[in-house]
């Protein structure tokens, strides 16, 4: 058997080289990545704000008033036992929780209008910047 020495392969050194820049390739790309899908919950949640505060509105034009805190957003779905008017449900599904898997926050009166309607963002905890930021009906 003839061996070819034309036939050459991929040094060890090459093939170092390629790795190092897919390395670095995604090292810059990763971030970027991620901070989009951030992004993305929280403009999600935006949406899902504005949403039940629409759901909240037809439920006062029905009623005549906003749901209590103690009904809270449950009484979208579920007719209260006081309620006569209720004409509902307000939402197709169940109410939502925020994309962190948290319940949104309802109450009213609200402190910025007749309700207020906030999920806390990423952390669960009041402020915070980035994801970690309220998102709020006002």
């Amino acid at each position: 058997m003839k061996v070819n020495r034309n036939q050459q392969g991929f040094t060890l050194l090459e093939l170092l080289v390629v790795m190092v820049i897919i390395g670095l390739l995604a090292a810059y790309v990763a971030p970027k990545y991620f901070a989009q899908i951030g992004k993305s919950e929280t403009k999600t949640a935006a949406a899902q704000i504005d949403a039940l505060g629409k759901a909240l509105d037809q439920y006062r034009l029905d009623v005549g008033h906003y749901p209590t805190t103690e009904e809270g957003l449950a009484a979208l779905n579920a007719k209260p036992a006081s309620e006569v008017k209720w004409d509902g449900p307000y939402l197709k599904k169940k109410v939502p929780l925020d994309p962190w898997g948290k319940p949104y926050v309802y109450r009213q009166p609200g402190e910025h209008g007749d309700y207020d309607l906030l999920s806390f963002g990423r952390d669960g905890q009041p402020g915070g910047t980035g994801e970690d930021a309220d998102i709020t009906n006002w």
